[in-house]
């Protein structure tokens, strides 16, 4: 008896969404507006100022009516209407790119790290499109930046254990900004505020065979790390309450340790997978003669070896978590400026959106008509736990422009000069737990 092929995965297609223009706030607004609301102390505000200065994000990004008021009140009422318009925003968007009946959804996952309500996001999903009463419905909270690629991972495994049934999944990726508003001085807390801003992504995946042709990329590898079993990287971002018992998620100096060791673990189960023979005989030789060399001469300056990642993959996705973590990155994987464009230009023109930064990074290559058939697409994220995501994908097809695009209507004023942002590394933040 031959065993049956295991179905592939498709992404057929995807949206963002971009938010009114009445919600657009340049960083001269956003910091005026912090002073006036009388929340934070002249020292704060002045942390805010240069946060911004080396942050990377540009006049344009988006924020949610909460911080628009001339002082701040948090409500389930405003947290729940940013959900809803991101949400049935890109969900809206979506159907009518794709043309999939509601019906036709079998599984749905969604991600939002800091909003859980009840009835849950995915209940509220169900309800406004009226989905099959049997569909496989998952909810993920809590999970950070990296929650996204992990809801694709869900999704994916889910298709192929549903293969038989010729599903459709929905994966809807986003994350509240007025839930994760701080209104304190604790200088720990206050990064969310200066980096987040309003996005949302609905992806729509299939295990139809039928749908190879239509699809605009397949599935081919999926890796997930997480070291949450780690002290320090558990505690290197979590939700709590500051002194005044005020509401905040603290983000200590032990950030960039944590996100090193995991993305580090990631790469080497990713490297496995995609880089050439020849390449990972040469990164494991280096690093013996690099382990002998330091053993023997424990002065001596040695460099680690830097695999040539361009050889396996075409275009380069990583999360905005902010400009220090992109330049670091950079660094570390020997990418040049070229390849970190779509992720340099996403921070800047929307900000970093948590879970759904990295779809915007591929909308904006697909504005730019640089997808072509066959090209091979990463995307790495990264987030609270810690934990780390990689997915490679396959383009099926040369994608051209689409109306839809959050970037169509403004896509050749990019990329923009980026430099007269960078002001040296983020000023320091944090506290060690």
């Amino acid at each position: 008896m031959t065993k049956r092929a295991s179905a592939g995965v498709y992404l057929i297609d995807f949206a963002c969404y971009k938010p009114p223009d009445s919600q657009k706030c340049t960083k001269d607004f956003t910091i005026r507006t912090a002073k006036r609301s009388g929340y934070y102390t002249e020292e704060t505000v002045d942390f805010f100022r240069k946060v911004f200065e080396k942050s990377g994000i540009g006049d344009s990004t988006y924020l949610s009516e909460v911080y628009l008021q001339e002082i701040p009140v948090l409500s389930m009422k405003l947290a729940r209407r940013e959900m809803e318009m991101s949400i049935f925003g890109s969900i809206d968007m979506l159907l009518a790119k794709t043309g999939v009946r509601c019906e036709d959804i079998g599984i749905l996952v969604v991600n939002c790290c800091i909003y859980n309500t009840m009835p849950s996001l995915s209940s509220m999903i169900v309800n406004r499109y009226k989905l099959n009463e049997n569909i496989s419905s998952y909810n993920l909270v809590g999970m950070g930046c990296s929650a996204g690629l992990v809801a694709i991972g869900l999704a994916e495994q889910l298709l192929k254990a549903h293969r038989h049934q010729n599903s459709y999944a929905l994966v809807m990726s986003t994350e509240s900004i007025t839930e994760g508003c701080y209104l304190g001085d604790d200088r720990s807390k206050f990064l969310t505020n200066c980096l987040f801003r309003v996005g949302g992504a609905a992806i729509l995946l299939s295990n139809r065979r039928s749908d190879k042709h239509i699809s605009k990329y397949k599935l081919i590898h999926a890796v997930h790390t997480n070291k949450s079993s780690s002290d320090l990287s558990y505690n290197c971002i979590i939700q709590e309450e500051d002194s005044a018992g005020k509401r905040g998620i603290t983000v200590t100096k032990d950030l960039f340790n944590a996100a090193s060791s995991v993305i580090e673990s990631n790469l080497t189960a990713l490297g496995q997978k995609i880089l050439p023979v020849s390449e990972q005989l040469k990164y494991l030789t280096r690093n013996i003669v690099n382990s002998i060399t330091r053993k023997l001469q424990p002065m001596a300056n040695v460099q680690p070896y830097v695999p040539n990642y361009r050889r396996s993959i075409d275009h380069f996705l990583p999360h905005v978590g902010g400009k220090p973590m992109l330049d670091g990155l950079k660094v570390n994987l020997g990418f040049d400026e070229t390849a970190m464009e779509c992720s340099r230009m996403t921070l800047h023109r929307f900000g970093n959106t948590s879970s759904s930064s990295i779809w915007y990074e591929l909308a904006y290559l697909e504005a730019k008509d640089r997808i072509k058939k066959g090209n091979r697409v990463w995307q790495i994220a990264f987030g609270s736990g810690f934990k780390c995501s990689s997915l490679v994908w396959r383009a099926t097809m040369t994608v051209g422009f689409d109306q839809m695009n959050p970037w169509a209507d403004e896509i050749d004023e990019f990329p923009v000069n980026v430099e007269d942002d960078d002001h040296g590394p983020l000023p320091y933040f944090g506290s060690s737990k």
